[in-house]
């Protein structure tokens, strides 16, 4: 039995990255992420220039456009933008990554407590879960961490812990649907623990829907540490995407044509996002093979709902 298990797990796993890799919009979302988190491991040997590095700049090099030595030209204080942009994947993953990981592990928690055990703790947990639903996230943000501290683990902390809401009801709705399953009903009357239940049979059925929606996660937890840096509540002693666009648009960037000092961290931020996206678009039509299989997205199937039904032919009787 243990080993028609194992056997059967691994076909799971292979089936369902073997449908990772077949579908295009996956595959794709999965390349881009896989650039970027490249780009930010070989940050140190890439980059040109050392951007924490102190810098002796003339007048001549603060905005400079791109040349030779500078690529992508320079910034208000003569650190080489190349450099700032690499080093700048680096803060901006690892804010997306680890807050994601905050938000799931909390999200799950909740989604699982409340769908498998059902009753108050259900009801008390979600209506938990929607009041903190309900509070607009941004504004929030700003006020917790011009309370507490322009700090990169601050910052981590307020969008890991306030973003968790949508998983939680994402993995309850689908711990609702496993734990109804016949195998789960045969386990429980084989006097498996809840324990046991859980992080054997209910999780491995979930953690597909959970992938999706962490890589939402982290898509959004880059643009939130993004948006935060621009406002100015970002680490000052970090580079990042947010906190470059940030000083491009207050040192005027803008009205001196300086587009090199724009558009590379912006640009950054679309590719990372993108990726994410399609990427959980990918695991969504895995998971969910409806989403592509509807009728609507079959152009003979919708020219035949617009056909009026062929009467049968009584028997007997020729058809004219």
């Amino acid at each position: 039995m243990a080993d028609k298990k194992e056997k059967s797990s691994e076909y799971g796993k292979t089936s369902f990255f073997h449908s990772l890799v077949k579908n295009k919009m996956g595959l794709l979302g999965l390349s881009m992420l896989s650039v970027a988190v490249l780009l930010a491991i070989l940050a140190p040997w890439l980059a040109p220039y050392d951007p924490y590095a102190p810098v002796q700049a003339t007048a001549a090099d603060v905005m400079a456009a791109p040349s030779v030595n500078h690529l992508l030209g320079t910034d208000e204080n003569g650190r080489d933008v190349l450099s700032l942009v690499l080093y700048g994947t680096r803060i901006s993953l690892l804010v997306g990554i680890a807050a994601s990981f905050i938000s799931l592990v909390v999200g799950c928690t909740i989604g699982v407590l409340a769908g498998y055990l059902g009753g108050r703790i259900d009801t008390i947990l979600m209506r938990f879960t929607d009041a903190i639903l309900v509070i607009p996230s941004v504004p929030l943000m700003l006020v917790v961490i011009a309370v507490a501290g322009k700090s990169l683990w601050n910052i981590i902390l307020v969008i890991g812990l306030l973003t968790w809401t949508y998983m939680a009801r994402v993995v309850r709705a689908q711990v609702l649907t496993v734990k109804e399953r016949q195998f789960v009903l045969r386990a429980r009357a084989l006097g498996i623990g809840s324990l046991g239940i859980i992080f054997t049979h209910i999780l491995p059925q979930v953690l597909p829907v959970i992938f999706a929606e962490a890589t939402l996660d982290i898509s959004f937890a880059i643009l939130s540490e993004a948006s935060l840096s621009f406002l100015g509540l970002g680490d000052p002693t970090l580079v990042s995407w947010g906190s470059m666009l940030n000083r491009a648009f207050m040192r005027g960037a803008v009205s001196r044509g300086a587009w090199w000092y724009l558009i590379p961290p912006g640009a950054a931020l679309a590719w990372v996002t993108i990726g994410l996206v399609l990427l959980s678009n990918g695991v969504q039509e895995i998971v969910n093979p409806r989403l592509r299989t509807h009728h609507l997205f079959d152009e003979r199937k919708i020219i035949a709902l617009g056909q009026p039904k062929k009467q049968a032919t009584p028997p007997g009787c020729r058809e004219l």
